[in-house]
C-alpha cells in the first residue's frame, strides 16, 4: 500500500512538473515574437493547473515517503516522526526547499493572468526549470559521495530538464495542432515555423537525454549483464524501448510529416490529411511519455542494479 502510494505520488509529480517546465519554456523558442494572447491565456491556465498538481503531489510524496521510512502510515500523525524526517534527513531538507519554490511558482503564475501574452515571460520558465532540476536531490543520485555524487546529481538534473523540455513541450504543441493552426496568427506559415522550431529543440533534448542517460546508467547499472539480469535493469530496458519509440515518432514528424504538410500547402492543398497524421503522432508521443514517466516512478522505488551480482 505504501509503495503503491509512493509510485502514484511520484507519477503525478513527474507528469505535472514536466508539463509545467515544458509548457513554460515553449514560447521562448516556438515564437519569433511574443506569444499570441489567446494562446498565452490558455497556456497560462495549463501552467496554473500543473503547478497546483505539482504542489499537491509533492505533499503526497512526502506523506508516503515518511510512511515508508517509519514502516506505517499511522506514524504520519506523529509530530516527532515528522520533525525527524523534515530536519534530520536529506529528503526532508529538499522537500521543504522545493515546497517553498513550488508555492512561489504558483504565485508567479497567478500574477501573469492579467499580463499573459504582453511580453515574453522569463521568470516562470526559470523557476519551473529550477523546480524540475531540484528533483535530482531526492533520487538515486544521492547514493554516491564526493565528486562522483556531484557528477551524478548534475547529470540527473540535466536529464530531468531535457525530459521536461520535450515531454512538457508536447502539451502546448498538441494544443496548437488540435486547433488546426495557431489561433491569432496570420497564416499557417506561423504554425509551420513553430513545428520546425520544436523539432530543433527536440534534437537537443534527445541528444541530452541519451548522453545523460548513459552517465546515469553507469552509476545505477554498471554493466550490460546487470542490465538484463536484474529487475531494475530489465525495467530500464523497457524504458529505453519506449524512448526509442518516441524518438522514432519525433524523427518521422520532422523528416516526413512536417515537410509533407508544407509541400501540400505549397501545391495549393490544405495538408489536412498530413496534419491529422501529425496530430496522431504527437498524441502517440504523449501517451508513450506518460508510460515512460510511470516506469521512472517505479524505478525510483527500486534498488539500483549495480552491486546486485
Amino acid at each position: 500500500m505504501i509503495e503503491l502510494g509512493l509510485i502514484i505520488a511520484r507519477f503525478l509529480h513527474y507528469a505535472a512538473i514536466t508539463t509545467l517546465a515544458g509548457a513554460s519554456l515553449f514560447p521562448l523558442y516556438a515564437y519569433a515574437d511574443a506569444e499570441p494572447w489567446p494562446l498565452s491565456r490558455r497556456r497560462n491556465s495549463v501552467l496554473l493547473a500543473a503547478a497546483a498538481v505539482v504542489l499537491f503531489s509533492w505533499v503526497l510524496w512526502f506523506v508516503f515517503a515518511a510512511a515508508n521510512m517509519s514502516g506505517t502510515l499511522a506514524d504520519i500523525a506523529d509530530r516527532e516522526m515528522l520533525w525527524t524526517v523534515l530536519h534530520d534527513t536529506g529528503f526532508g531538507e529538499v522537500w521543504m526547499a522545493r515546497t517553498l519554490l513550488a508555492v512561489i511558482v504558483v504565485a508567479v503564475i497567478l500574477t501573469r493572468v492579467s499580463t499573459a501574452g504582453a511580453r515574453k515571460d522569463l521568470i516562470t520558465p526559470i523557476l519551473s526549470a529550477a523546480l524540475l532540476a531540484s528533483l535530482a536531490g531526492v533520487g538515486h543520485s544521492q547514493i554516491e559521495d564526493g565528486r562522483a555524487g556531484a557528477i551524478h546529481i548534475a547529470s540527473d538534473a540535466v536529464h530531468l530538464l531535457a525530459a521536461g523540455a520535450w515531454l512538457g513541450g508536447l502539451v502546448p504543441l498538441g494544443h496548437l495542432l488540435l486547433r488546426g493552426q495557431a489561433h491569432g496568427t496570420s497564416s499557417t506559415t506561423d504554425l509551420d515555423q513553430v513545428l520546425f522550431r520544436f523539432s530543433g529543440m527536440g534534437y537537443i533534448a534527445v541528444a541530452t537525454l541519451a548522453g545523460s542517460g548513459l552517465v546515469n546508467g553507469w552509476f545505477l547499472v554498471g554493466s550490460v549483464s546487470s542490465l538484463f539480469a536484474t529487475p531494475y535493469g530489465q525495467l530500464l530496458v523497457a524504458k529505453l524501448a519506449i524512448f526509442a519509440g518516441m524518438s522514432a515518432l519525433a524523427a518521422a514528424n520532422r523528416f516526413w510529416l512536417v515537410p509533407s504538410i508544407t509541400k501540400a500547402r505549397s501545391d495549393g492543398g490544405s495538408g489536412a490529411a498530413w496534419s491529422t497524421k501529425l496530430r496522431n503522432h504527437v498524441l502517440g508521443e504523449q501517451l508513450l511519455g506518460l508510460v515512460l514517466l510511470l516506469i521512472v516512478s517505479i524505478l525510483g522505488t527500486m534498488r539500483p542494479a549495480i552491486g546486485q551480482q
